[in-house]
């Protein structure tokens, strides 16, 4: 039987931290921060709810980052 991989680490990021800055300086700073996939959205956008570890999602309104999470 194959072993199960292991899933890397995420970031020790809080994604809070990118509530508030511009969508470009935000993206910038999070793959800086190690995140390996940024994903920026328009508000109420449908995505799908596969966890992705080492994705960070981004609200963005008005170029500005409205909300931030995991996965």
């Amino acid at each position: 039987m194959a072993p199960i991989p292991t899933p890397p680490a995420e970031p020790q990021d809080s994604p809070d931290r990118y509530v508030g800055l511009a969508a470009e300086a935000a993206e910038r700073q999070a793959r800086e921060h190690g995140w390996s996939t940024v994903r920026s959205l328009p508000p109420g956008a449908i995505i799908t709810m596969e966890y992705l570890a080492g994705r960070l999602n981004f609200e963005i309104r008005e170029g500005v980052v409205t909300r931030s999470w995991k996965g």
